[in-house]
């Protein structure tokens, strides 16, 4: 089984980011935009003295995507890829033109992407925000 984890990075205060991942499916492959039926994600203010307290940040809760534009069918190795030489399959800009993502220095955000396969479960796809 492979472990859950979040993946960690950070945001300049009313920023944006992008957010890179390699993501497996249940059958331990690599997983392709025919794969997914939907996508959406929320961005969460998080509150360090509660674990289980999150807010959803305004314009940026339950947002629909197209799989394909955020799924690649092949691993991306390039410059903005430096976890390793194998690749990611998922790339997500956060827009944040019309609606703050990250409007509080200091706090912890969650991004968290909820990927619903063809067959099987929902796939969760996290990145934990330090702002700066």
């Amino acid at each position: 089984m492979a472990e859950a984890m979040d993946i960690h990075g950070a945001a300049f205060k009313n920023g944006s980011v992008t957010l890179m991942a390699r993501i497996v499916g249940a059958a331990g492959v690599n997983i392709l935009p025919a794969d997914v039926t939907t996508v959406t994600y929320t961005v969460f203010l998080l509150d360090d003295q509660d674990p289980d307290s999150r807010t959803a940040i305004a314009g940026h809760t339950a947002v629909p995507l197209m799989a394909a534009n955020v799924i690649f069918s092949t691993l991306q190795t390039d410059a903005l890829w430096t976890v390793d030489t194998t690749g990611y399959n998922f790339r997500h800009v956060l827009d944040v033109s019309a609606h703050p993502a990250f409007t509080i220095a200091g706090r912890r955000y969650l991004v968290e992407f909820q990927l619903h396969p063809v067959v099987g479960q929902i796939i969760l796809v996290r990145f934990r925000i330090n702002v700066i």
